[in-house]
């Protein structure tokens, strides 16, 4: 089942762009890149996709490295007479390195041809085997789990897509909308299992979805492992990783194994380059820029929210009244929120900032940091329609910044606040977690 993604604009972008280089889609196992390529290579007078898993398409890249040899003998092969605007799609790119270094040709020497990339385990497996992209001859574009604005496009609900866009948001909608996002947390966004779900309306259907997902990360693991050491260390840390989503984690002993940080640490930074999870790093800057402090403890973030349910068996609870921002003691809204925002972009993989103060007698976390038209905007994620604001004021008592974003389970309102300590005012934006993908929006019609 192909689903309207919205990475479906980039690549339009490029494809209108008349100095297009090839494009490489980076993501995680399973997120769709092969569905999305195959759906937009309708668009195409001429569609050709090779599988370079399979011998019979890599035979096709030899040494050689001339394009147009290469593409005749794929056109004469496949039995295809080429006419208008096409587009060769090389899929599992990673198995072939003489295909990879033939990108720049096709740039240099073909560029009337469109030419996309994909493969699984991209990163890992090119270092692995130290082949490389030709440097500024290739572009990219980047593959998330579905958002909530595109698990609402596939469920068609397209009324409430339409509440959801609306700027404000109509507070009357704000149940409704509520109830379709714990929804979604309890689906996630992986384009199977959003299927599954959408046809049987029944979540138990799609712990097999699930279950296939990981069998699938583990079995990968020993594609890309350095040895039998690494590939049991990956294999304890996937199985371990959704556990440990939302906490400020150290290397050694990660997850209460008996590992060194250094072995963890080289574990955890390749399942990042894998894309199943991303390790949020703090900063400690008050302006910008804003500098990542590799030297403190990340946030540890899942790749899906589907994912995590299953894998931590809390499923039952989205069946209760108790709302996304206290479950799992505020882990899922939280894990929901940095998936939106690091879904917000198809031209980068940035995993989210948060801000931090540590200090002898006095520590404070605030959860994400964003910058919308060079501005910082501070972005607290509560348990519940209440709660302190502590590691926020904090925050803004040191910087003078005056607006901020509480996302929770209440309507939407902005206010005029003022610090414990009386130093500061500000105005609050409160936004319900559904709009943590549109908290620029909201600030720019605040700022109006």
């Amino acid at each position: 089942m192909a689903f309207l993604r919205n990475i479906y604009k980039g690549l339009e972008e490029w494809k209108n762009n008349d100095t297009h280089k090839p494009l490489v889609i980076r993501g995680a196992r399973q997120v769709g890149k092969t569905t999305v390529i195959r759906e937009f290579g309708k668009s195409f007078d001429t569609f050709i996709q090779l599988n370079l898993e399979k011998s019979g398409d890599r035979i096709f890249f030899t040494d050689e490295l001339n394009p147009n040899i290469t593409f005749q003998r794929i056109c004469l092969e496949k039995k295809i007479e080429p006419k208008g605007k096409t587009l060769i799609f090389l899929d599992e790119i990673q198995n072939s390195p003489q295909a990879i270094a033939l990108l720049r040709y096709f740039y240099e020497e073909m560029s009337e041809l469109y030419v996309i990339a994909a493969g699984s385990l991209l990163e890992i497996l090119m270092e692995k085997h130290k082949i490389g992209f030709p440097v500024g001859r290739v572009e990219y574009l980047y593959l998330f789990p579905m958002t909530f604005k595109e698990f609402l496009l596939a469920a068609e609900e397209t009324q409430a897509l339409k509440l959801l866009e609306e700027v404000p948001v109509k507070n009357w909608s704000i149940p409704t909308l509520s109830k379709l996002y714990k929804t979604y947390a309890l689906v996630g966004g992986m384009p199977e299992a959003v299927a599954k779900f959408i046809e049987t309306k029944d979540i138990t259907k799609v712990s097999s979805v699930y279950r296939n997902l990981f069998t699938s990360y583990i079995d990968d693991v020993a594609k890309y492992a350095s040895n039998k050491n690494e590939e049991q260390i990956l294999t304890q840390f996937i199985e371990a990783a959704p556990k440990e989503t939302g906490k400020r984690i150290t290397f050694e002993r990660f997850a209460n194994t008996g590992y060194r940080s250094r072995d963890a640490g080289e574990a955890l930074r390749k399942l990042q380059r894998a894309m199943l999870i991303y390790l949020r790093y703090p900063t400690t800057d008050l302006h910008l820029p804003l500098q990542t402090d590799t030297k403190r403890k990340p946030r540890l973030q899942f790749l899906d929210t589907g994912l995590i349910n299953f894998s931590t068996g809390i499923q039952g609870t989205y069946l209760t009244e108790e709302p996304i921002d206290t479950m799992y003691n505020g882990m899922i809204a939280e894990q929901l929120t940095g998936q939106e925002l690091l879904a917000s972009t198809f031209y980068e993989m940035k995993p989210p900032l948060f801000w931090v103060r540590e200090e002898t007698r006095s520590n404070a976390e605030l959860d994400f940091i964003i910058i919308e038209n060079s501005k910082i905007i501070p972005v607290e994620v509560k348990s519940g329609k209440t709660g302190s604001l502590r590691s926020l004021h904090s925050y803004i008592d040191k910087t003078g910044i005056e607006l901020a974003v509480r996302l929770y389970s209440g309507e939407f309102s902005v206010e005029k606040a003022v610090t414990p300590m009386g130093k500061n005012s500000y105005t609050l934006i409160n936004l319900p977690l559904f709009l943590a993908s549109m908290i620029g929006d909201y600030v720019r019609l605040v700022e109006k």
